[in-house]
């Protein structure tokens, strides 16, 4: 590197130090998850479970939108085949709402003719 200031030494809240490395200031902690994967920090802040539940119902929600786009139906149609509500539906699709029952879901994979899997894997 080149310039007028290189090397020369760099004054921090009143602290000289010859980089901003080696200011007191500039210093991180050690970071206890290092090297680990995004589960264990997420399992570390206490949010694994809603985190997962949140993912899981996000991919639910885009399967059954791309099932609705590729059959060209509304989600008024979908209602009406699955004897519910357009708000029902609207629930359904909502990939932030998790509170989504079994029977509603198997309903909707039904009317788009599709089988839903429900499958308990080990933690």
């Amino acid at each position: 590197m080149e310039g007028p200031f290189v090397g020369a030494p760099i004054l921090i809240a009143g602290v000289q130090t010859n980089s901003a490395s080696d200011s007191p200031f500039m210093k991180t902690k050690p970071n206890a998850l290092k090297g680990g994967d995004f589960r264990d920090f997420l399992k570390a802040q206490g949010i694994l479970p809603e985190v997962e539940s949140r993912a899981l119902k996000q991919a639910i929600s885009l399967q059954l939108e791309q099932l609705l786009k590729e059959q060209a139906l509304t989600k008024t149609q979908m209602a009406a085949r699955m004897k519910t509500s357009r708000a029902a539906v609207d629930r359904l699709l909502d990939a932030s709402n998790s509170s989504v029952t079994l029977n509603t879901l198997g309903k909707a994979a039904r009317v788009l003719g599709s089988k839903l899997k429900i499958e308990l894997v080990p933690a």
